[in-house]
């Protein structure tokens, strides 16, 4: 048994230490919102928090984060301004991307609270988003940090 904390709450799943951590979080403990993409830590679609550093969840063995604590899409609170601001500027376009896009931006800001554009593209470059959303992205991670850009 592998003792996790995700979102604050603590199980024990049954599992071989080298099982992606993705999988455990999807199927294990049936939390649905951190996406698979690529599976080769690419596109940024299973971006979690695992002690407050955003990585990729599909190439992370769960034996790796034993012990520390893991955020999921689900453990960044409805209010958050993040995901109040990617309401506000209708960012999602299929959505499919998007958890790992929030998790990404949510870190970025918790590191640079007034992000410039350069520092947004930076840290949201390892996240593909096929519908091209990222000018929205820009403006609502602008929008989050309390410095809303038009256009």
């Amino acid at each position: 048994m592998i003792p996790l904390n995700v979102n604050g709450k603590t199980y024990q799943v049954d599992v071989e230490p080298e099982v992606p951590l993705l999988w455990v979080i999807r199927e294990q403990l049936k939390l649905t919102g951190t996406k698979f993409g690529c599976g080769e830590g690419l596109c940024g679609a299973c971006t979690v928090h695992v002690d407050g550093e955003p990585i990729r969840s599909c190439i992370t063995p769960v034996g790796d984060v034993r012990g520390k604590k893991i955020v999921t899409i689900e453990g960044i609170p409805v209010r958050h301004p993040v995901k109040q601001a990617w309401l506000a500027e209708e960012v999602s376009q299929c959505g499919y991307c998007q958890p790992g896009q929030v998790m990404s931006a949510v870190a970025l800001l918790k590191k640079h609270p007034k992000p410039t554009d350069g520092d947004i593209d930076s840290a949201m470059s390892g996240n593909i988003c096929r519908c091209g959303t990222y000018p929205r992205i820009r403006i609502a991670i602008h929008r989050a940090a309390g410095a809303k850009k038009k256009g």
